[in-house]
């Protein structure tokens, strides 16, 4: 309905409506509830890979990443959370890309802690993530390109 209502030129009443209904669309509160959780928490942890007050992220790295890098482990995460916050922010600001530039992200996360014994458990969490930001890269393939007064 969406996307109908705004080829031609739409009434108030038809936008006011079809606004409503995509608010009380079940797919799109789960593609608004992704594109939260895919915005911030990139952002923070590449925050805290500045300050390491969650965590002292340099404890993940695999040995032979942290030899493959130029410099220290300790600048690799600097990088490495330059990358989280930009791809936190393409989230925000255009998910239908931002979701696959997490996803692939979160792949390399996977890739670097199933080599590294003894983090299993947190590469099994960050496949769930890996999933459910092809997730939203799905649902914003759908709700990405509604129209902006519309999404309000």
């Amino acid at each position: 309905m969406a996307t109908t209502t705004y080829q031609g030129k739409a009434t108030a009443k038809e936008r006011s409506v079809s606004a409503h209904s995509l608010r009380s669309d079940s797919a799109y509160q789960e593609y608004t509830l992704l594109r939260i959780t895919f915005t911030v928490a990139p952002i923070a942890f590449g925050i805290d890979k500045f300050f390491n007050g969650m965590v002292d992220w340099e404890k993940y790295l695999a040995p032979w990443i942290n030899r493959l890098m130029p410099g220290t482990g300790h600048s690799f995460m600097l990088f490495v959370g330059i990358v989280e916050i930009t791809a936190g922010l393409v989230v925000a600001l255009k998910p239908r890309y931002g979701a696959y530039l997490v996803a692939a992200w979160l792949a390399g996360i996977v890739v670097n802690l199933l080599t590294y014994s003894g983090y299993y458990d947190i590469a099994l969490r960050d496949f769930g993530l890996l999933l459910g930001a092809l997730t939203l890269g799905r649902l914003a393939m759908k709700y990405d390109s509604a129209p902006l007064r519309l999404r309000r």
